[in-house]
């Protein structure tokens, strides 16, 4: 009895159905997730690799990248409106490995990165960096480098940037006034 070798084309055409209702940034980090889960590396693609017709679906090239390439990181700051040191943190590690320019790309970043990130985005300064990059380590949302002071953004941080921050709206608690309570007393005449 020969055991049938699973067929790569059908799962090719099983994560395109899965994926085609997402937006290109939105698929790049589920691969980019599912590469970390699996715990492989996904060599670069280009932009402009048209889909083979033999998957069933039309082959179509994506739209060229801006010309600019990148955005600053006081235009991307501005954006992500992090609320706290932490998350200031995290944003600086996500937009170093996926948004920077490519001359300024890094996976990982130091306390003079953050200092940094802080001169160039319009934020005052932090008094002591590191222990800021510490707290988001042990917070869940950067995971230590591979040299001593070194830091890399992981999954939990990369959602956080990426998912929560662009809105801030859900995580924002409503406050409810609470009005007061006048308590009744029944009285026997």
């Amino acid at each position: 009895m020969s055991v049938s070798k699973p067929d790569d084309l059908e799962a090719v055409r099983t994560v395109v159905d899965a994926l085609k209702d997402f937006t290109v940034d939105d698929q790049r980090r589920i691969f980019r997730w599912a590469a970390e889960k699996l715990g492989i590396t996904v060599p670069g693609t280009s932009p402009h690799t048209a889909a083979p017709a033999s998957l069933g679906t039309p082959a179509q090239s994506a739209p060229p990248p801006a010309a600019s390439g990148a955005m600053d990181i006081k235009t991307f700051m501005a954006e992500k409106k992090p609320r706290n040191d932490v998350q200031y943190a995290a944003s600086v590690a996500y937009y170093y490995r996926f948004e920077a320019p490519p001359a300024e790309k890094k996976e990982t970043i130091d306390k003079d990165d953050l200092q940094e990130a802080t001169r160039k985005s319009g934020r005052d300064r932090f008094t002591n960096p590191l222990q800021t990059l510490n707290n988001a380590h042990t917070l869940g949302l950067l995971d230590r480098g591979p040299e001593k002071g070194t830091f890399v953004i992981n999954s939990v941080g990369e959602n956080l940037v990426a998912m929560t921050l662009p809105d801030g709206a859900s995580q924002k608690k409503s406050v409810k006034k609470k009005g007061a309570k006048k308590n009744k007393k029944s009285g026997k005449a």
